[in-house]
């Protein structure tokens, strides 16, 4: 028990001993106005010194000019983010004590800070563009500091230092006027022109070591190429970022992405980058235009977007780069279809000009009932003229078909409103005849015949007649009437019949156009050449023939008879033209 109480003792006087005796050992060596020990960064001349920058801390970069140096240039190239850097001229009165010196381990900076001396401010800039500070150098300084900070977030920046007169040829230069101009804007192109830049005019055609790099995209304009590589590596973590967010996480890799952002943040660069890696860390951006021409043309881009873009000059041998200032533009917007309402049961002619007309046309129906159904009729009269109709709903296609000189018809049906767009196809054969059919009217080069009703009870497409060919028997044929025959349907429709006399030479010559005439309608025609009108049904298709003796004609004159088959829904269906003579003797 003894032996123990006695070492408790002894430990205690021991770490009193050395409690009190160490602050004297270290105040020996410390004075009273001992500066804090700071990391010092010197700046080499002629060569990029790349710098992070943590948010809200300062750096300090440290040089020394050459006794014979009249002239120096600082250019500090910030990378995405705006930041403020200074540069000041340390003086001195009297030269530091020796014992100061080796006093403790410090840099010769942390010396210079604790004797008498002043700071000569000379230049101070905030903003995010390339800003450089060109002037002589400072008589009486004996060392420059520069200071640099970023208050928004961490970011990273580039200096150079350039000792003499003149430019340092490190960085291209800009022309007087460094902005982009924009030449004329169309629906998906941008055509820029900005002025040449010095440093690739000067240049023999055989150097190739600059050129321009244009950059286009819909957020903003980028003051450099690290703010676009930027720009482009924050948009491609938040699509991984997106990805990652559906897999389970759990707390080490929280703790690990934490743990290497902090390195990061506050890591220091141990040597500068070379050109040729500055140059592979820019490969990946995608320039729209790209070579030593100062004239460009953005195209594939999206009608009515406000896109951004920029033009930047790149030297490949020193990895620098000098952006012009940047323009926007708006793509024009795409021209709106007209489109026009069909009213129910309307008969329509929709032509196409043979010039400065558009070869589509938009038309809506909205059907009437609950049922929402309707029945589409087009027909085609531009002979060997062919025109495509789609019938879309809310955007989706419900059916696409050519149509010509058949008839067709489109069921519609589940949608409350149908939106019918017909496009022309242009054929060798339409044009002809289209310069021969009389049934068009001049200057046209298609003409579609086109009808929209609602159908209430129907449940689908009328039936159509097995032929449209009408049939004249010889036999019957007198020299004051005829005798026509043709098929009916199941369904009760009416059926008209008309008839016009052709003279001696109009039978000859008009018999071919009389016969091509598919789209002449009832509504054509006067009513004089009316001859009947009959109602007609026949539930067995194959027996569905139905017959008319046309009387009142002139002995030994050719006349030509049209039959329509008149219906609730659709256009009226027109037969093939029949041309009849009647005898001369009977």
């Amino acid at each position: 028990m003894a032996l123990k109480s006695l070492s408790w003792r002894l430990c205690a006087a021991l770490a009193l001993f050395c409690g009190y005796s160490w602050p004297h050992a270290h105040s020996a060596l410390a004075p009273e106005n001992e500066v804090p020990l700071r990391p010092t960064t010197w700046l080499a001349e002629e060569k990029i010194t790349p710098i992070t920058l943590p948010k809200g801390r300062t750096r300090r970069l440290y040089f020394m000019l050459k006794k014979e140096t009249a002239a120096m240039s600082v250019t500090v190239s910030p990378c995405d983010l705006p930041i403020e850097w200074s540069l000041a001229a340390r003086t001195r009165k009297d030269k530091p004590h020796k014992s100061l010196q080796w006093s403790t381990k410090k840099s010769m900076p942390e010396v210079w800070w604790r004797g008498s001396g002043t700071d000569e401010k000379m230049h101070s800039f905030t903003g995010s563009a390339v800003d450089t500070y060109r002037g002589p150098s400072y008589p009486h300084a004996s060392i420059y500091i520069l200071k640099l900070r970023s208050k928004q977030q961490n970011t990273r920046a580039t200096v150079y230092l350039h000792e003499g007169l003149g430019p340092s040829g490190t960085f291209p230069l800009l022309p007087a006027d460094p902005r982009v101009h924009t030449l004329g804007v169309g629906m998906t192109s941008v055509t820029l022109s900005w002025a040449p830049s010095a440093s690739i005019t000067s240049l023999p055609h055989t150097q190739k070591s600059y050129d321009y790099c244009v950059l286009v995209n819909t957020q903003q304009n980028y003051p450099s190429l690290c703010a676009a590589r930027e720009s482009m590596r924050r948009e491609k973590d938040q699509k991984q970022e997106n990805k990652e967010r559906r897999r389970r996480v759990t707390v080490w890799p929280i703790l690990k992405e934490w743990w290497w952002q902090q390195w990061d943040s506050y890591a220091e660069p141990q040597s500068p980058p070379s050109s040729s890696s500055l140059s592979d860390e820019y490969a990946d951006l995608q320039c729209v235009c790209q070579g030593t021409e100062n004239v460009c043309t953005v195209s594939e881009l999206l009608p009515d977007t406000q896109y951004y873009l920029d033009v930047f000059v790149n030297d490949k041998l020193n990895g620098t780069s000098m952006a012009y200032e940047g323009t926007f533009a708006r793509t024009h917007e795409e021209a709106r279809a007209v489109i026009t309402t069909l009213r129910e049961g309307e008969l329509r002619w929709v032509t196409f000009q043979d010039r400065g007309s558009s070869s589509e046309q938009f038309f809506s129906f909205r059907p009437r009932g609950l049922q929402q159904s309707g029945l589409l009729t087009l027909q085609s009269c531009g002979g060997g003229e062919k025109v495509k109709v789609t019938v879309s709903s809310k955007g989706q296609v419900l059916t696409s078909q050519a149509v010509g000189g058949d008839l067709a018809h489109i069921w519609l049906q589940g949608s409350p409103s149908y939106l019918i767009h017909l496009e022309r196809e242009e054929t060798t054969m339409g044009r002809t005849a289209a310069a021969t059919d009389p049934a068009l009217p001049g200057g046209l080069m298609a003409s579609v015949k086109m009808q929209t009703s609602s159908a209430y009870h129907r449940r689908g497409v009328p039936s159509l007649p097995s032929t449209l060919q009408i049939k004249s028997f010889n036999r019957l044929r007198g020299c004051n009437s005829v005798t026509l025959a043709w098929m009916g349907t199941e369904e009760r429709s009416l059926y008209c019949v008309y008839r016009r006399n052709l003279g001696g030479r109009e039978a000859e010559v008009g018999r071919v156009s009389a016969l091509t005439a598919p789209c002449l309608g009832p509504e054509s025609r006067s009513d004089t050449e009316r001859v009947l009108c009959k109602y007609f049904q026949e539930l067995n298709p194959r027996r569905a023939v139905t017959t008319a003796v046309i009387g009142g004609l002139e002995p030994g004159m050719a006349y030509v008879f049209d039959v329509y088959l008149m219906r609730r829904w659709g256009i009226p269906i027109k037969y093939a033209s029949k041309m009849v003579k009647t005898r001369k003797e009977c």
